[in-house]
This record gives C-alpha cells, sequence and structure tokens, in this order.
C-alpha cells in the first residue's frame, strides 16, 4: 500500500498549474448521459473518482476514450439503466446518474451509496425531488428502483436544505423533463454554474443560475447535443495550495485559478497576513512569519467551505494565538484532530467545535488519513513538521487530488511517494 514520506521544514517556491475541478467533472460526466451524441470533456483531473465514474458509464454500454484529461464519451450506445453496488459503493457521486438515466430512458435501478466517513450524505431530497417530478420510487436489495415510463414532469422542487448533489440531479432530471421545473433553494457552487452552462449550451432553457432558484424548461425527453465542455478550475485544489504556502511562510504562485472561486479562503488568509497579487488567472501568496489565528465557520458556498476546513486547522496550528473552527455542514469532519494532535499539535474538540492553540513546532510522525480533506491537511502538517512524517492510507488523497506529490516536489517540498 502506497504511502507519503514528508521531511518537513523546507520553504517552498515557484509556480503550480491548478488542475480540473473534480467536484464539477463528476455532474458533468453523468450530464453526458442526456446526450445520444459524443460529448468532448477536457481538463479533467487525473484522479480516481473521475475514472470511477467513467468506468460506470462503460457499464452502463456507453462508449469512452479517456487519456488522462480529456474525455471523449458517447452515450448513443447506452443498453443498460442499472448503476450497480460494485461502483457506486465505491463514491457517492455515483448516485448522480439516477437523474439523467431516469429523465432519458424513463426508469433506472441505482444501488444506495451507503454511508460516508465524514458523516451522513441521505439522498432523500434526491429521490423527494425525482417522485415530486412524477417518478415511481420503490428502494428494495439495496437498490433504488425509479420509474417515469412517460417521461418525467416539471413540477416546483422546494429542498428543506441546501444540497449540491440534489440540485445537480434535479437540474439534470428536469432538463429532459415535460414542462418547467423550479428548484427553490437551490446550491450556488461554481460546480452547480457550469453545469446549468452546459445544459444552457446544449439549448436548455434555464434562469437563475447562480442564484438560489433555477428555473428550468425541459425537452420533453429529446436528447441534448452538447457542446465540447472545459471543466474549472479546481478551487479546493487551489485552496489547498495556498494553506501550503501559508504553513511554510513561502511565496508561490497558482496557475489557471479563477479568485472569485476561492475568496472565502483568500479573505480568511489574509486575516491571517497572508497577502495576494491576483494577475488575471494567476494568483501569487506572499505567506507570513507570523500567522494570526482564525475564527471561521463552516457553509454553504460563497461562505467558508467544509473543504478547507481539515487545511486551514492544519494552518492554524502554526498561529501566534487560539483558532477556534465551527463545522456546521458533516457531523464526523474533524477526524483529522486526533491524527494531527499525534504530530503534537494542541486541538481541542467540543461537539462541532474546534479549538486549536499555538504550538512552537510540530514533529514527524506515522499518521494515517481518514478522508479525502483529512489526508491534505494531514501533508501540509507534515511540510512543517520536525523530522519526517509518513501519511499513510493515502488511496483517500487519490480520489480527489491530481499528483499532489509531484506538485509539491516541483515546488520543493521534500516529499515522496513509497510503498510498503
Amino acid at each position: 500500500m502506497d504511502y507519503l514520506k514528508i521531511t518537513g521544514g523546507t520553504k517552498l517556491s515557484g509556480s503550480v498549474q491548478i488542475s480540473g475541478a473534480k467536484n464539477s467533472a463528476l455532474p458533468i460526466i453523468a450530464a453526458t448521459i442526456l446526450s445520444d451524441k459524443e460529448v468532448v470533456l477536457k481538463n479533467l483531473p487525473n484522479v480516481v473518482d473521475i475514472r470511477t465514474l467513467l468506468k460506470l458509464i462503460g457499464m452502463l454500454g456507453g462508449t469512452v476514450e479517456h487519456n488522462e484529461t480529456v474525455a471523449e464519451i458517447n452515450n448513443g450506445t447506452m443498453n443498460s439503466t442499472k448503476a450497480v453496488y460494485e461502483i457506486v459503493s465505491q463514491m457517492r457521486a455515483s448516485i448522480l446518474v439516477l437523474g439523467p438515466l431516469l429523465a432519458r430512458f424513463g426508469e433506472c435501478e441505482v444501488s444506495l451509496p451507503g454511508g460516508c466517513a465524514i458523516g451522513q450524505r441521505p439522498i432523500d431530497l434526491h429521490l423527494k425531488a425525482m417522485e415530486s417530478m412524477g417518478a415511481k420510487i420503490e428502494i428494495k436489495g439495496g437498490y433504488v428502483r425509479a420509474e417515469a415510463p412517460n417521461g418525467l414532469q416539471g413540477a416546483k422542487i422546494v429542498f428543506d436544505k441546501i444540497t449540491v448533489g440534489g440540485t445537480e440531479n434535479t437540474l439534470m432530471a428536469a432538463a429532459l423533463a415535460h414542462g418547467t421545473t423550479t428548484i427553490v433553494n437551490a446550491a450556488k457552487e461554481p460546480e452547480i454554474v457550469q453545469l446549468c452552462d452546459m445544459l444552457s449550451d446544449a439549448g436548455v432553457k434555464i434562469k437563475g443560475t447562480g442564484t438560489s432558484e433555477i428555473i428550468i424548461e425541459g425537452t420533453g425527453q429529446k436528447p441534448l447535443i452538447f457542446k465540447e465542455v472545459e471543466i474549472i478550475p479546481d478551487r479546493i485544489e487551489a485552496g489547498t495550495y495556498l494553506c501550503a504556502a501559508a504553513i511554510t511562510n513561502s511565496t508561490i504562485t497558482l496557475e489557471k485559478v479563477n479568485a472569485t472561486h476561492i475568496e472565502a479562503s483568500i479573505d480568511k488568509l489574509e486575516n491571517m497576513g497572508c497577502s495576494f497579487e491576483i494577475d488575471g488567472s494567476n494568483i501569487t501568496i506572499n505567506g507570513t512569519n507570523r500567522l494570526n489565528p482564525v475564527s471561521l465557520v463552516t457553509t454553504e458556498y460563497p461562505g467558508f467551505p467544509t473543504d478547507m476546513q481539515a487545511q486551514f486547522m492544519a494552518v492554524a496550528t502554526m498561529a501566534i494565538g487560539e483558532s477556534v473552527i465551527e463545522e456546521r455542514l458533516f457531523e464526523n469532519r474533524f477526524m483529522h484532530v486526533s491524527e494531527l494532535n499525534r504530530l503534537g499539535a494542541d486541538i481541542w474538540l467540543k461537539g462541532s467545535v474546534a479549538a486549536i492553540r499555538p504550538v512552537a513546532q510540530l514533529h514527524g510522525a506515522d499518521v494515517m488519513a481518514t478522508d479525502l480533506r483529512a489526508s491534505s491537511a494531514l501533508v501540509l502538517a507534515g511540510l512543517v513538521a520536525q523530522g519526517t512524517t509518513n501519511v499513510r492510507r493515502i488511496y483517500h488523497l487519490d480520489r480527489g487530488y491530481d499528483n499532489l506529490e509531484g506538485k509539491l516536489s516541483a515546488l520543493g517540498a521534500k516529499i515522496e511517494r513509497l510503498s510498503e
């Protein structure tokens, strides 16, 4: 099994190119089901989750040509509507095929995704949306069986709470529905915006893109013809490299990034004493040798992202005072705390609030990744820890970071991937 060996104490310098956003690429791959013609996707990140979903498309009968950052997908050959447990159990985002399969074929069978390391992510809102659009839903034998033989019907969908996946599934289902669908309390993430743009470019009439109320006029089961799509930059990867510069008091430049997508992270790092130079799609961060403590609360976009909470906790261990982080979105997203404490951090938990007290130095140790973002937090801590840090179970990391150790090495970090 692979692990990362990190020798801490090295400053970073140079530039790093940000890969395409995994969380945008996944729904866009699922959306190709809405077409029976070839779709070309560019700037895909070379990560496990992308390969997993493309494998599922192939298992459903689609034709996939994939070479790292480009995929050519033709779902005109798709001949199955059953997403099997083997794939869905590997990646929760596989549930995103539910809406497009149901919309195009009038039926589908999708395995229940099960639990998640960072907390429960129920799909009840996805299913209620499909039922509101006229689908008959049955859960049996660990599978969601959905039927709408005469097609889905436009409806008003009011989400009780903001759900990114639920918004995406409903958008895709509504694109081929009969009539008009209104989504109330929709997610506003950049990944949602890109999915709306993809559907709009294919002729679907959409109002309210980027707002909490989205109105979609369906095509009445007429398949879409998509233009070529280039995946937007990964805002979480970008934020992680900003944190790498901050924790090591370094100056680095991020290339191919959208600054507006990471405003929340930039604002917090500025409050902590870092400075920024933004030049188009390039962002240069200048670290500081005196990091101020941070106070943050995770919330939906455009607020502070839960996917950056762990990385900021690692940075906060080097601050000059006590930081406070409140996690409001997932109940188990503090599992990295015990591992950071193994490195010498002083972090205390009370419910959904973490207090991070300053320490003079972190010290290298063997640590274990528990989820995707926790993995990157441990890597960040390893960059400043005295001695050697071995981060194990990095298959979590490989799900969402494209060549993290290679990019950090190019910036000057002493990091290598080894097998045991």
